[in-house]
């Protein structure tokens, strides 16, 4: 299983710290937050791109996912205008765009919260529509569209397994895929492990990270409550082999190369306890 680093919680520092640190601490991948000052895709179009190429290649480092900002200011295509969805829509495909420019494999895209006022046949038309689009792009590309769901804390209604179930039986396309964050799974008493059952091929990604219940927060892997060991024995039992990022975000902003250290420590030692297993 590769291990990769988010980069959200370094963007109080320069972009070059993140490849520095996820050379020199043994991470396998970058998963790229796309938000300023570091990796806004407008920005990479305007020629930022080739400063990340340029730390990709000094480091030796893949960005294997873009994480483009887009759950709640400016954008969120699950509320608005339809002119609010559009803008939405194209900041995205520009994502994909720049994802293939820098050699990632996939987009990761969460539907955020679709207002209080919006009912659930509202809410799912809007999120197929803008799927099925977002998706055929992902393929001209040649870039996954990753699907994740929320906690109940960022989301009204895209939040379990089985959203991500009915999505799929909704759109069939090869680029559009889903994805396990252990977070919202885990705060709503869902289980972590039910995703690679209902998904099947479709499970391509994890978020993996600690947590508490009553909380979306983010933890370093083995500071919280969620059993990682033993989900690491699981992961091995099924012979899982793909891509998890340590989604560390804003919590630990202040020093993020102490805390990106700590992380994957700990989840090279929990992972060495479940290969003894």
């Amino acid at each position: 299983m590769k291990i990769g680093m988010f980069t959200s919680g370094y963007q109080r520092n320069p972009l070059e710290h993140c490849f520095q640190d996820a050379k020199e601490y043994g991470y396998d991948y970058i998963e790229l937050w796309g938000g300023r000052p570091h990796a806004y895709a407008p920005d990479l179009k305007a020629g930022d791109i080739m400063e990340v190429r340029r730390l990709i290649d000094r480091y030796g480092v893949p960005v294997i996912g873009y994480t483009p900002e887009h759950n709640a200011y400016p954008f969120n295509y699950m509320i608005g205008s339809e002119a609010q969805r559009r803008d939405a829509v194209d900041y995205l495909k520009l994502s994909l765009d720049m994802a293939k420019e820098m050699g990632a494999e996939f987009v990761l895209t969460s539907p955020a919260n679709g207002g209080c006022l919006a009912t659930y046949d509202e809410l799912w038309a809007r999120l197929e529509e803008t799927v099925r689009e977002l998706g055929d792009h992902a393929a001209k590309t040649g870039v996954k569209l990753v699907v994740e769901a929320l906690t109940p804390y960022e989301s009204n209604f895209f939040t379990r397994a089985n959203d991500l179930v009915e999505l799929f039986r909704r759109i069939d396309n090869p680029y559009v895929v889903g994805m396990c964050d252990v977070v919202p799974p885990f705060v709503q008493h869902e289980s972590i492990m039910a995703y690679f059952d209902k998904l099947g091929d479709k499970m391509d990604h994890m978020h993996i990270i600690d947590g508490e219940n009553g909380t979306d927060s983010h933890i370093i892997p083995g500071e919280g409550s969620i059993p990682l060991k033993e989900m690491l024995c699981e992961l091995k039992r099924i012979g899982y082999h793909k891509t998890a990022t340590l989604e560390l975000v804003t919590g630990y902003m202040n020093e993020p190369r102490f805390y990106a250290r700590r992380a994957i420590d700990n989840i090279r030692d929990l992972m060495a306890q479940a290969e003894r297993k």
